[in-house]
């Protein structure tokens, strides 16, 4: 299928397909024309991308895990032996980055109400 109906497939924009594609996610063929061609197979994998983006992997990491997991019921399910060790290492460092900006946050409300009440009236920044 031609990127056209792969955006239509994905819901994904041409953009960010492209992005896909320079960071090793995707590798659809090419016609002489310089055409990308993508498989049914990518829609899945724009789809298991999606997921992992969301899930707070970078696309470096994605594009090495990717190749290690699979769809079953609609659920990612690891299939090399180390993935599960280095999702976790993932986890490990998101959770790092929230307890992070938890402090961070907490550290701003502190010199929030350390500052005077807004004028009536006037709405505070949020």
């Amino acid at each position: 299928m031609r990127i056209g109906e792969m955006v239509r497939r994905t819901g994904v924009s041409e953009r960010l397909l492209r992005y896909y594609e320079e960071q090793g996610l995707l590798a659809p063929d090419r016609l002489p024309s310089g055409y990308r061609v993508y498989r049914e197979e990518d829609v899945g994998t724009v789809r298991r991308v999606r997921t992992l983006l969301t899930a707070g992997l970078t696309t470096e990491t994605i594009a090495r895990v990717l190749p290690c997991l699979r769809e079953q019921d609609r659920r990612l399910v690891p299939i090399c032996p180390d993935l599960v060790a280095d999702l976790r290492a993932e986890r490990a460092r998101i959770t790092r980055a929230i307890d992070e900006l938890q402090a961070s946050r907490g550290m701003l409300d502190a010199v929030i109400e350390a500052g005077p009440e807004p004028a009536p009236g006037v709405e505070p920044v949020a």
